[in-house]
């Protein structure tokens, strides 16, 4: 039998670190919904040639993050509402499936990996931290789906939560008081953790209707 010699394993790629730093970026909306990307400005701002720019804006765009129009050039999606309505049920069918695995056996390893994030959200909701809130928000339910141990679900979550932290920004202003998101999220982490599981499917279920429902107001 012969054995195939592998190349070295190389570190993140400068691709990999420019897609990373502009998610983050469309993600916390420091690169607004519509705006142009241009390849050789990104590239003299990043201190890069124009190859790994290309690359970086071509996996954003089979993401779905970025889109591109013929001879006008590449720029930073919009959602419509009809986008968020689409990406909370797509949401719905990909975190219900992470907590069924997780009802099925990994509540207690579930329950003990969302405590930092809701802590984090109750206390920014106490200090009326928007932004705070949106951020341990997001960390949940990241944690969420990793905590069902599938990589596949992770992948799937990946661009919807991106998304998501997009239109955050509106979902506070649809609560009066960010106490309230946070006590969502602490009733689901405690439902995960003992009672029927009946309970915290439909907390899940409820949670994401609700998003859906204060957003359309």
């Amino acid at each position: 039998m012969s054995i195939v010699d592998f190349e070295p394993v190389n570190q993140q790629s400068t691709a990999e670190m420019i897609a990373d730093r502009l998610r983050d970026a469309i993600m916390h909306g420091n690169l607004a919904p519509g705006a142009q990307l241009g390849e050789a400005d990104l590239a003299a701002r990043f201190g890069v040639s124009r190859g790994p720019v290309r690359e970086a804006m071509q996996r954003l765009l089979s993401e779905g993050l970025l889109f591109a129009v013929r001879n006008r050039g590449i720029f930073v999606i919009e959602l419509t509402l009809g986008d968020v309505i689409d990406i909370y049920r797509a949401r719905t069918a990909i975190e219900g499936g992470a907590l069924a695995l997780i009802l099925d056996g990994r509540r207690d390893i579930a329950y003990a990996a969302l405590g930092p994030s809701v802590t984090d959200m109750s206390v920014s909701a106490e200090n009326g931290d928007a932004a705070g809130v949106s951020d341990a928000d997001q960390a949940f339910h990241e944690t969420l789906v990793d905590s069902a141990g599938s990589p596949r679900l992770v992948r799937a979550a990946r661009t919807l939560l991106i998304e998501t932290r997009m239109c955050l920004g509106a979902l506070q202003t649809a609560y009066p008081d960010l106490r309230e998101q946070a006590r969502e999220h602490v009733e689901l982490r405690e439902a995960i953790g003992a009672g029927p599981v009946t309970r915290a499917r439909a907390l899940l279920v409820e949670h994401m209707n609700d998003a859906v429902q204060r957003l359309q107001r």
